[in-house]
């Protein structure tokens, strides 16, 4: 059998576009003499379409450009993503097409509903496997997450006698995401005794990048072709699957057979074997194909960022080169009284080497108005972090003028490890269309940059690669005034973001308790930050599972807080831990450390009364808080809750600590 798998890049609800771009890619396997041709999941609309699948004339559409790829099955079967509308039912469906009409539909059976994905909401679930007769092959049909779990319906379709098990996939790509998908799809061939097509979407939607990786492997799991990841391909190739006996013949539903013309002849076609790529290397090619995507398919004639001289915005810099091209790209530079010569020549050279063009925006007199407008309200207040906020809202407002003048998407410059902890500043260097480099740690960023600069062009300075990181807001200011290492917080974010460490599981692995304890009282402050933020290349698995709540070390004004452990929340006179808060007291927050208050404890705020309670410390009316005054094992009366504190004085209950 010669096979043919569309490995594309739609555009999420251009049906019509999608239809032309399959069109070509069906003619293109024909020509080649393919026997089977088969896209990704859902290519006809993109992946993922979400609530456009609320509107019943966009799945009309859809219908309507499955229709319009028939007559080309006239000579070659083909197998095509679509979401399928049924009465008031849709389910994300795979079209067989052959002898120039549909002759069968596929269900999907198993809806992810975990990370990314959302199928629940959209779709219905199949329940029948399905397998189609073609050029004397049985094939099984299976869409994306069908293939991840054991079982059926790869299983039952092989059960019936299936020889090549074929996947539509939109599977979206993460870091070291490749090498499993492909030992997942090893244990399928093993568990089914079938040889395995994976079809994979290719490109950038929103947050999302695809990067294809589409490959054949035979029954005995021995790679026979695989295309590039992050470029749209076509890959063609020649499979022998094994021919086997139903052991179950009704296992999965027959929806078609077809042969191909009689005298067809053909040439043997020479295997086609992309390497995968390296994680950094991969992770480069997700952030370039991201910015070129979202740029090019939301419309934007170019991009245009803040160029610092730093580490961040220089990867940012280079992405948007290689994504767009230099004529596409404006970069900005925005010097303070702050800005060293250093960093200014560094910005200056770089954008040199890239060939972009550089505005040159001195901040300092704007800066200056402001402190003047604000003095007389400021009088008496020391210098502090609103003087550095006002300087990244002023650089984050030239940006912004910037792209409503001229049309420019605005490309913002901050790391996953600032993001994380909050050392950024919303509405400053937050402010923008699109986060390249919001998924990347610190430590990431350096390497990609040497990545880069393994090129012949090498555009990067080396200084910019060995001075210590600053944000250049105040005289002599150090990332590392704010924030412990950046190779000991990446790692500590790592284990608590995205493993769902808690504070003990961290110190055990090794973590200062001190630092755990302080970074994770930054990072909960931050995740309002970052809901807020705009779109970025790849989402972080923020999921944050942590065995307890930090309450972390910022000041305010007076609060009152009942915290209440799960016995005590009914009926009233439980025993139960009251804390009196005074954040304005700077001192007593200088010395009280951040406290672990344990998940499932129940919790009121307010400013002068007890309040009604709230349902968890991530509501959105939750300020971070200190202690001055600390009661515990009061006993709340009959009026619930009460009205003041329990008159004990006491310390932080050891629950807490």
């Amino acid at each position: 059998m010669r096979l043919a798998l569309a490995q594309l890049d739609p555009v999420v609800g251009d049906i019509a576009g999608n239809r032309e771009m399959l069109a070509e890619a069906i003619e293109a396997a024909r020509a080649q003499g393919a026997d089977l041709f088969v896209s990704a999941e859902l290519a006809v609309t993109g992946y993922p379409p979400e609530d456009l699948l609320h509107k019943r004339h966009f799945l009309a559409d859809a219908r309507e450009a499955i229709a319009g790829l028939a007559p080309l099955s006239a000579d070659i079967a083909c197998v095509v993503g679509y979401p399928e509308g049924d009465g008031a039912r849709v389910y994300n469906a795979a079209a067989i097409l052959a002898g120039g009409e549909q002759v069968g539909t596929y269900r999907k059976i198993h809806l992810p509903n975990y990370g990314v994905f959302d199928e629940h909401r959209y779709f219905e679930a199949g329940d029948r496997p399905a397998v189609i007769d073609i050029a004397g092959t049985r094939v099984g049909i299976t869409i994306c997450e069908d293939i991840w779990l054991p079982g059926p319906p790869a299983s039952a379709e092989a059960a019936a006698g299936a020889g090549l098990i074929v996947n539509l996939s939109a599977s979206p790509w993460q870091y070291g995401k490749g090498e499993t998908r492909e030992e997942m799809l090893r244990e399928r061939c093993s568990q089914t005794g079938c040889a395995v097509a994976f079809c994979g979407q290719v490109g950038g939607q929103d947050e999302l990048v695809f990067d294809g990786h589409s490959l054949v492997l035979d029954a005995g799991g021995e790679l026979v072709a695989r295309a590039a990841q992050f470029t749209p391909e076509l890959l063609v190739c020649d499979i022998e699957p094994p021919v086997r006996d139903a052991s179950e013949p009704g296992a999965a539903e027959l929806l078609a057979s077809w042969m191909p013309t009689a005298g067809t002849t053909r040439g043997q076609l020479p295997a086609a074997i992309a390497p995968v790529m390296e994680d950094d290397e991969a992770v480069y090619s997700a952030l370039v194909l991201g910015v070129r995507d979202y740029t090019d398919k939301n419309g934007f004639p170019g991009v245009v960022l803040g160029l610092s001289g730093g580490v961040d915005s220089a990867l940012v810099a280079c992405v948007a080169v290689d994504a767009l091209g230099p004529e596409r790209v404006a970069c900005v530079t925005m010097p303070s009284a702050y800005t060293s010569s250093g960093t200014y020549d560094d910005a200056h050279a770089l954008a040199a080497a890239l060939h972009v063009d550089l505005i040159e925006l001195p901040i300092g007199e704007v800066f200056d108005s402001y402190l003047e407008r604000l003095g007389p309200l400021f009088s008496g207040q020391e210098p502090d972090i609103t003087e550095e906020n006002l300087q990244a809202r002023i650089r984050g407002n030239y940006l912004m003028a910037i792209s409503n003048k001229f049309g420019s998407l605005v490309l913002t410059t901050g790391n996953k490890s600032e993001m994380a902890v909050g050392y950024s500043t919303l509405y400053g260097d937050s402010a923008g269309g699109f986060a390249v480099i919001k998924d990347v740690p610190k430590t990431l960023v350096y390497r990609l940059c040497e990545l880069r600069n393994r090129r012949q062009d090498s555009p990067i300075p080396e200084t910019i690669l060995t001075r210590a990181p600053s944000a250049e807001l105040r005289p002599g200011q150090s990332d590392q005034d704010s924030l412990p290492p950046y190779d000991v917080l990446d790692p500590l974010i790592e284990g608590y973001v995205e493993q769902d460490l808690g504070i003990e599981e961290l110190v055990a692995a090794g973590f200062d308790r001190e630092t755990v304890i302080r970074t994770i009282a930054q990072s909960r402050p931050s995740s309002s930050v970052s809901s807020t933020s705009q779109t970025q290349v790849v989402r972080p698995r923020c999921r944050r599972r942590a065995s307890a709540w930090i309450v972390p070390p910022v000041t305010g004004r007076r609060k009152l807080v009942w915290f209440e452990r799960p016995t005590a929340i009914s009926p009233p006179g439980m025993t139960a831990a009251a804390v009196a808060i005074d954040a304005s007291d700077s001192a007593m927050a200088a010395r009280t450390p951040p406290w672990t208050i344990p998940k499932g404890w129940r919790w009121w705020s307010a400013t002068s009364r007890w309040p009604r309670a709230s349902s968890s410390p991530t509501s959105s009316t939750w300020r971070p808080i200190r202690a001055s005054k600390v009661w515990s094992n009061g006993t709340a009366g009959s009026n619930w809750p009460p009205s003041a504190p329990p008159d004990m004085a006491g310390t932080l209950p050891a629950a807490l600590l």
